[in-house]
Formats: structure tokens, sequence, C-alpha cells
């Protein structure tokens, strides 16, 4: 037996999410459908930002849905792998680029000591 982390989706979840919120959920999903149209950007670059988004936001639903969505509008596996190594960098530099908050704290407390 197979256990996981995340409960799987199912139709029966997305029903009491539907239900518990109705107007919520009509009005998220046309959000969506807007976001992932076509326009300046077309629909599969589009979905190569969701799944490098998806894999900083750590999303497991969102890495699955944004990838097979991906796929259907003609990514390659090589895309896919190179949006998510964006993704890296940009999560990595993120914490490279925070160090200096670091470096100033430890910069005030020495001054501190020092004086």
């Amino acid at each position: 037996m197979s256990e996981t982390l995340f409960p799987p989706p199912s139709r029966a979840l997305a029903e009491k999410r539907r239900a518990l919120a109705p107007e919520t959920e009509r009005a998220f999903q046309a959000f969506s459908r807007q976001v992932f149209a076509d326009g300046a950007l077309t629909a599969k670059t589009k979905q190569l930002i969701a799944v490098a988004v998806a894999h900083v936001t750590q999303c497991p639903y969102c890495i699955a849905g944004h990838t097979k969505a991906a796929l259907r509008h003609g990514a390659t596996p090589q895309e896919l792998m190179e949006a998510i190594w964006v993704a890296a960098e940009m999560r990595a530099g993120g914490a490279y680029a925070h160090s200096i908050l670091a470096l100033t704290a430890v910069e005030a407390t020495e001054s501190t000591k020092a004086g």
C-alpha cells in the first residue's frame, strides 16, 4: 500500500470545494482561464512559467497539473527542465542575495562590541 503526504485530488473533493464557495470558485476559474489564455505570451510559455513558480512555491498539485498543461501546449521535457532550473537558480539566488542582511547584522554586532 502506497501512502502519500498529500491526498490525491478527486472529483468529490473538487465538488465539495465548489459547493462551499461557488461564486468564488467560478471567479477563480474565470480568472485562471484568462491568465493562461494566449496573449502577449503564449499559453505554452505561461504554463512553463507556472511550472517554474510551482517548484518555488513547492505545490505538488500545481507541479503535476501545470506540467501536464505545458505538455498539452507543446512544451518539451527539455523546456520543462530548463524552466525548473531557472526556478532553482532564482530560489538559491534569493538566499544568496539576502545574505547581505546577515552580513549587515554581523557588522552591526561587531561595531557594537568594538565601541
